[in-house]
């Protein structure tokens, strides 16, 4: 039952955090920059400036605005098509992700034996953490990009210094979620990944096997059958240490002697 409720809720934030970074893919203002201030004693003048990863906009202070749309995809510049990919690429990761762990939980009724869902949940795990750190470069690049614009310290004329908008922040929450998602479906199957030994009898003391041993028994595999007049060996690991050997006589030559008396 607890297994089951903390996939459950696993599922929830990851589906939440890839809902989130979908969303900012569509998203305006992911960067703004504000030009103008007090213009007179009637009136306040103010331009922004802003974009995503689609066009570049501008709004007066009337909320009129006006925007271009980037041009072809060669055209248009490197970081925005670095940032596209790599959200691209993490969405479909997210996807496999999404589908191998939900055809693994435990509530569900597809997926096979419990040990093909709880790998196909270790499998999805995988695929949310890998599409976890594919949206976080996308993002790191694009805050590298604005931050090195706003920060630098000689900037020419008509160059305008950007801030971080929304999208930025809501993405590397759900970067989060993500990443918390996959921790909580690894906490469910982490038997699978390490699989703990098994202590069984032996003679009186204990000896620990895998649990996942095919065709071995108690003494299969660990002693090997000795017949009346062979060798007997010891542990089945160990062949080269030999425990005893039984006496064997052979018959001598009688002297004529002998056979006279």
């Amino acid at each position: 039952m607890r297994k089951r409720l903390i996939q459950v809720f696993g599922f929830l934030i990851s589906s939440l955090g890839w809902f989130f970074i979908l969303c900012t893919m569509a998203m305006d203002y992911w960067r703004i920059s504000q030009i103008g201030g007090q213009g007179g004693s009637y009136i306040i003048k103010v331009a922004w400036y802003w974009s995503n990863l689609w066009k570049d906009c501008f709004t007066d202070s009337t909320a009129v605005t006006n925007c271009r749309d980037f041009p072809v995809l060669w055209s248009v510049a490197y970081y925005v098509q670095v940032v596209r990919g790599l959200l691209m690429c993490g969405l479909t990761l997210g996807f496999f992700a999404v589908v191998l762990c939900f055809v693994g939980m435990e509530c569900t009724y597809i997926g096979g034996a419990v040990e093909s869902k709880d790998k196909m949940v270790f499998a999805g795990a995988v695929f949310h953490v890998c599409g976890g750190i594919s949206d976080l470069a996308g993002y790191c690049v694009y805050i590298n990009r604005v931050a090195r614009t706003a920060f630098a310290p000689n900037i020419g004329p008509g160059v305008l210094r950007y801030d971080l908008g929304p999208p930025i922040f809501l993405g590397l929450v759900g970067t989060f979620l993500i990443y918390l998602g996959a921790v909580l479906y690894a906490v469910t199957v982490w038997r699978v990944i390490c699989p703990q030994s098994k202590a069984v009898e032996v003679y009186g003391g204990k000896t620990y096997m895998a649990p996942y041993s095919r065709g071995r028994t108690l003494y299969t595999g660990y002693y090997r059958p000795s017949g009346q007049y062979e060798s007997y060996y010891g542990s089945g690991r160990n062949n080269s240490s030999k425990i005893s050997k039984l006496s064997q006589t052979t018959p001598t030559k009688l002297s004529d002697r002998d056979a006279f008396v």
